[in-house]
């Protein structure tokens, strides 16, 4: 697992190969087999490979949402709020799950922020996907996934670079 953590990047040039099925069987199973507080699986997933709609959900935001046009995947990752007081830590952990599913396929992935976050001045992005997939009221949207084969590559960040003063053992002044 480690070797995934210290090569995956968040990718946001995509090759135009599609994913084989195989692999979205896969990226299915893992996130529904992500953990969620209590069992709950307050999410649903919607798996979004039209490109008209991919092309759609790329307007979703002012800024971060574009790159989404070039990729043959979208993941929006939603949640039934009434179900678990702790849905977007579950929609989190859950998309978490897909980005490091996606890298181990040899596919990249980006995650793109939707909960509150504006589509424009009067609208906010997630009342923009709702209307542009037609949702029901009882969900919200949490994230989008684009995910595809790189057009780029990325080096890994060196270990040398991580701050390990960000750690603290036995308390806050303790550190690593």
């Amino acid at each position: 697992m480690i070797a995934i953590l210290q090569s995956r990047r968040s990718i946001r040039q995509y090759d135009t190969k599609s994913i084989e099925e195989e692999k979205l069987a896969i990226l299915k199973e893992a996130v529904l087999r992500a953990p969620s507080s209590r069992g709950g699986q307050p999410w649903h997933f919607i798996f979004i490979e039209d490109r008209g709609l991919i092309e759609g959900l790329a307007r979703s935001k002012e800024h971060g949402s574009q790159f989404l046009a070039g990729a043959p995947l979208a993941i929006i990752v939603c949640a039934d709020e009434n179900k678990s007081d702790v849905w977007v830590e579950d929609c989190s952990i859950a998309t978490t799950i897909a980005h490091l599913t996606a890298h181990s396929l040899g596919l990249g992935s980006c995650w793109i922020q939707i909960r509150k976050r504006p589509h424009d001045m009067h609208r906010t992005a997630e009342s923009y996907i709702k209307d542009l997939l037609s949702l029901p009221d009882h969900l919200s949207v949490a994230t989008i996934l684009a995910v595809g084969y790189p057009a780029e590559e990325k080096r890994p960040v060196p270990r040398e670079s991580l701050d390990y003063g960000r750690i603290s053992i036995n308390g806050f002044e303790q550190q690593a």
